[in-house]
């Protein structure tokens, strides 16, 4: 449990941070370990949709890769909606901050 930043402090950036409240989640003991192999190198609903991804996310039930609320499909969202599976973790290079869509909160 801790605080977490949500946007990097840099010399000459505003001053004002963003913080984000991490939490103990029950349905983080529930994952698997190892974490599951990405089952894509990209969200397989963009491609198809011809879309592009803004960020992607790693479903950590399944392996499922889809895109960020910020990108036009929403589609780790709609993997949650779809399959319950409640945390996922940015798939983005040297990021490896989880959420969980259950209880709405960094863990």
């Amino acid at each position: 449990m801790g605080f977490v930043p949500s946007v990097p402090f840099r010399r000459g950036a505003s001053r004002r941070r963003t913080l984000a409240i991490m939490i103990e989640c029950p349905h983080v003991a529930e994952m698997p370990r190892p974490e599951p192999v990405p089952l894509h190198a990209t969200c397989p609903e963009c491609l198809a949709e011809g879309t592009n991804p803004v960020q992607l996310r790693l479903c950590l039930s399944c392996g499922h890769v889809g895109c960020c609320d910020s990108s036009r499909g929403r589609h780790a969202s709609g993997h949650f909606s779809a399959t319950g599976h409640p945390v996922m973790r940015s798939f983005e290079p040297g990021e490896a901050w989880r959420w969980c869509f259950v209880d709405e909160s960094l863990v």
